[in-house]
């Protein structure tokens, strides 16, 4: 996944026991199939070429089991490491808040929730019967990725779309490959960890 032409489009597939789901580029060209493994202590989610499954691009694993503050390393195919992510402590259950580092375990950028009252918003709304299909409607969430120092470098945000399952990956300034790299890597897995947070 490099050289990606922006916006990208995450979509989760209806029906699926799994939370699958595909990326692909502003030409609707597949980037990648994520599939998250099911019932493993430690999470570990697989993202391949396409919906074949025949071959793996990446991996991303847990480096605990199941933990509040577990930490998720970037793989390639080959086990090279390329990055992980990790959850900010206590602070991120009110508004989510993640860490992306680097192979040399620099923090390289941050992933925020701009506005937490959407998601309680979306959350309450989504326990009523009938109405919880509407949600995604309703309250889309935005999520900032910025540099440590505040420059906000890509947004993603949540589309209006039937049971809330389109998200849109924007750049908002020229980043390194490996910077793309890691970002789509890192919201991929902050996606999948928030829609199990509700």
């Amino acid at each position: 996944m490099s050289h990606f032409q922006f916006p990208l489009h995450l979509t989760f597939k209806i029906g699926t026991f799994a939370n699958d789901f595909i990326a692909t580029d502003a030409n609707d060209q597949m980037l990648t199939y994520v599939r998250q493994k099911m019932f493993k202590l430690k999470e570990e989610v697989n993202l391949f070429t396409d919906e074949s499954k025949s071959e793996l691009k990446y991996s991303i694993k847990a480096n605990k089991w199941l933990d509040f503050s577990a930490s998720y390393m970037f793989e390639d195919a080959n086990g090279k490491n390329l990055g992980r992510i990790a959850r900010k402590g206590w602070r991120s259950i009110w508004k989510a808040k993640y860490e992306i580092y680097d192979v040399a375990d620099n923090q390289d950028l941050i992933i925020e929730e701009a506005n937490a009252w959407v998601k309680v918003a979306d959350s309450l709304l989504g326990e009523v019967p009938v109405l919880s299909m509407l949600t995604g409607y309703f309250f889309n969430p935005t999520y900032n990725v910025s540099r440590p120092n505040g420059e906000i470098v890509a947004k993603l945000k949540k589309e209006p779309s039937f049971f809330g399952r389109r998200f849109k990956v924007e750049k908002l300034m020229e980043l390194e490959e490996i910077e793309e790299e890691r970002i789509l890597l890192g919201l991929m897995m902050m996606i999948l960890l928030e829609r199990r947070r509700g």
